[in-house]
Parts: structure tokens; C-alpha cells; sequence
């Protein structure tokens, strides 16, 4: 039998009375710590409320699996886990791979720090859009910029885990996760995260000591935001019960704000960028056909089709849109090659 059990987000004094009963008569009880840290006082209270076998389990234990499969075939093991157990894709994948050899599986749920976080917050949680992890590798953050990028265009907020390696006890500080993320946008240009991004740092989400934070980046970057662990989160579009919650449930250091005010879709930049540019190039054009009659019909295509973009932009036809200004586009620079113009120009 294998049990999964949540630990809570306040150690030891959150796992539910259920979960003591099942620790207390288990054969083996691994101790998984790689999704979040244990503290050593409550880590001795979970050893203590064990009768059974207490084994650490490493990320690559549970994520391997065979010992705890092969052990739960004749034994009662439990897999203890801070917050909810199946937060993390690893159990699920487990838990399934039990099922399909037999293997009797119960779960324990409890609270998880990232529903937690966001009531704590005064967010509202259906506005969540998809989660991203920041690793401390530079090269690994164009994924969360265009997460954030995407969940702020719907308008939603986005959660950012920030790495955490239980071998090296190494956390990411939540400074150095939002440096990284504007060093990104350097390189990606999508307007998507700056200086003056509103942001959340929240703190031991679930302990005496916790800490949320918000303000501006660069009101951020100058605070000391305490012990590990932290996540970062970059609101999308607030709505004012939650901007009202901000400034009373933490602590505010700038009147919250619309991300997504600032930030657009990609064809919305396109456009910007590309209507102009056909347009120019089509007055420019049109002057070296004014006495062809037989051009003039290609050159009121040209002129349609970007109306035409600007109107399907408007209906929220992107697609369609950037069609159509290709389409344009590629009238226009045969009329110029025809002529021997540089379509480019």
C-alpha cells in the first residue's frame, strides 16, 4: 500500500490528525523535501511521530520510483510532502505507475502554498494563469518572460517558483530572479517586463514570519526580504477589490497597477511596426504607375488589403490580419522590383 500525504504549509502543526494515525502505523515513511524545504524542529516531530522506517527520499528516488513501488507491494509506505501531494507532477506520475501495478494507493491532501499564497495575496485565484519556474541559469528564463508575457495579455496573474536545490540548500533570491527577467526583456523587446512592473514577493507563505510584499521592481530590488522561501508574482490585470486587498493584507510600497496596460500582442507589435511601412512604401510606389492603367487594380489591392488588416486587427482577427498585411506587403514590393526600385526600402 502507498500512501500519499501533504504536510501543510506550516510544518509540523499542519498535517492533518489522519495523516499522524497513518505515520504512526507505517512500515516506511520517505520524506521528500525537494519540492520546498522542512524545518529541522518540525522535520524531528515528523521523525518522532513515526513508528516506522524514516528514509529521506532525493528528487531522483521518487522520480526513479522503484524502490518506493517495490516496497509498497508488501509493505505500508507513506511519501510525505510539503503542501498538497499532488502539486507536483513526480507523485502524480507515481501514484499512477502504483495503479498499474496493483499497488493500493490513498491520499492525504492539505493545504498547498500556491493556493495559500494567492488568498494570502488578496488575488483572485481563477485570474491565475499557467506557473513558471526561474532557474538561476540565465539562458532558462526566455520560458517564464513569455509566460509572464502571455498571462498578462489575458490578463491574468502569474506565479514564479524560484529554483530551490536541496543538495546545495541553494534558494534563488527573489532579486536575483527579477534582475534576470530584465536582462531577458533586453534581448526579447516584447515591453512585457520593466523597472516599473508591479510585483509581489511573497514570503514562508503559512509561518508566524510570513512577508508579502509589493511595489514597483525597482522598490523591490532595495528590500531585504528575509528567509527563504520566496515567490515572485507579476499580477496581470488587478481588479480594484484586489488592488484594495494588496494595500491592506501586506505590505504596499507603491499603489498597485495594470501590468497590462503597457504590454501587447505580438501582432498587435507587428502591426504597429508593418502598417506604416506598407503604407510608405505604397505612396512611394505609386507615383511610377499613375499613367498604367493596367497596374491600378494591383495598386487598389495593395490599399484594400491593409485596410483590410486594420479591420481584422480591430475584430480580433490576428491571423487574418497578418495575412493580409503580407499580402499587401508582397503587392507592393512587385510593383518596386518591376519599376527596379529595392523592395526593402
Amino acid at each position: 500500500m502507498l500512501w500519499f500525504v501533504g504536510l501543510g504549509i506550516s510544518g509540523f502543526k499542519s498535517i492533518p490528525a489522519e495523516a499522524l494515525d497513518v505515520l504512526s502505523k507505517a512500515d516506511i515513511v520517505y520524506m521528500e523535501q525537494f519540492t520546498s524545504p522542512i524545518g529541522k524542529s518540525d522535520l524531528t516531530k515528523i521523525k518522532n511521530a513515526t513508528k516506522g522506517e524514516f528514509r529521506p527520499a532525493k528528487r531522483w528516488l521518487v522520480e526513479d520510483g522503484n524502490e518506493i513501488l517495490k516496497n509498497s507491494k508488501k509493505k505500508k509506505v507513506v511519501l510525505l510532502s510539503y503542501g498538497d501531494p499532488y502539486i507536483a507532477t513526480t507523485h502524480i506520475e507515481l501514484r499512477t505507475r502504483a495503479i498499474e501495478e496493483k499497488i493500493k494507493t490513498h491520499s492525504i491532501h492539505a493545504s498547498s502554498s500556491l493556493t495559500s499564497m494567492i488568498g494570502e495575496c488578496g488575488l483572485h485565484f481563477y485570474k491565475v494563469g499557467r506557473i513558471a519556474t526561474i532557474m538561476s541559469e540565465m539562458k532558462s528564463l526566455t520560458t517564464p518572460y513569455y509566460v509572464i508575457y502571455k498571462n498578462i495579455i489575458e490578463g491574468n496573474h502569474t506565479v514564479l517558483l524560484l529554483e530551490y536545490n536541496q543538495d546545495k540548500d541553494f534558494f534563488l533570491d527573489p532579486k536575483d530572479a527579477l534582475d534576470g527577467l530584465l536582462e531577458t526583456e533586453k534581448g526579447q523587446k516584447r515591453n512585457v517586463i520593466s523597472s516599473d512592473s508591479y510585483a509581489i514577493i511573497a514570503s514562508r507563505v503559512g509561518f508566524k514570519d510570513q512577508s508579502i510584499i509589493s511595489g514597483k521592481i525597482s522598490s523591490l530590488k532595495k528590500k531585504d526580504f528575509g528567509k527563504p522561501p520566496h515567490t515572485v508574482i507579476i499580477p496581470g490585470r488587478l481588479h480594484f477589490t484586489e488592488s484594495d486587498a494588496l494595500k491592506i493584507l501586506g505590505q504596499c510600497i507603491d499603489e498597485p497597477f495594470d501590468n497590462s496596460e503597457k504590454t501587447k500582442k505580438i501582432p498587435v507589435q507587428m502591426m504597429e511596426k508593418y502598417v506604416p511601412m506598407v503604407r510608405e512604401a505604397l505612396k512611394e510606389v505609386e507615383p511610377h504607375y499613375k499613367d498604367q492603367k493596367e497596374y491600378q487594380a494591383i495598386l487598389e489591392n495593395a490599399e484594400l488589403y491593409i485596410n483590410d488588416a486594420e479591420k481584422f486587427l480591430e475584430d480580433g482577427q490576428d491571423e487574418v490580419a497578418i495575412l493580409s498585411i503580407g499580402y499587401a506587403d508582397g503587392l507592393v514590393d512587385a510593383l518596386r522590383l518591376a519599376k527596379g526600385m529595392d523592395p526593402k526600402m
